[in-house]
């Protein structure tokens, strides 16, 4: 099942990327443009990463969502599994739960 999901969402996430990526480039066309966005990018940088050769924080936002998606499913492949230890399970929605910086619970992974 996730991996028929994974085929059908593919084509989507992959022309979404696209569409992004053009928009993206038509917004910062100048170089006054494109100094801004950099400005907002290293000010937007968390735990003192230097985000400033980073022109396209849109797209990292993106692909950060489409990864998530991924790997909700895949969690909620697990949670379905009665054949899993519960703290196996457990394990890895607590690591979800660290890259979401929500906690992520079964019923929560629906929210994918």
């Amino acid at each position: 099942m996730s991996l028929r999901a994974f085929l059908i969402l593919a084509p989507l996430i992959v022309t979404g990327l696209v569409h992004t990526v053009a928009a993206a480039q038509e917004t910062a066309s100048t170089p006054r443009e494109t100094e801004q966005a950099g400005q907002a990018a290293r000010s937007s940088g968390e735990g003192g990463r230097d985000l400033a050769g980073y022109r396209f924080p849109a797209l990292a936002a993106t692909v950060a969502a489409a990864q998530n998606m991924a790997h909700a499913m895949i969690l909620r492949d697990y949670c379905a599994n009665a054949g899993l230890p519960a703290e196996f399970v457990r394990e890895r929605l607590a690591r979800f739960s660290r890259m979401t910086g929500r906690e992520e619970t079964c019923r929560s992974l629906l929210d994918y």
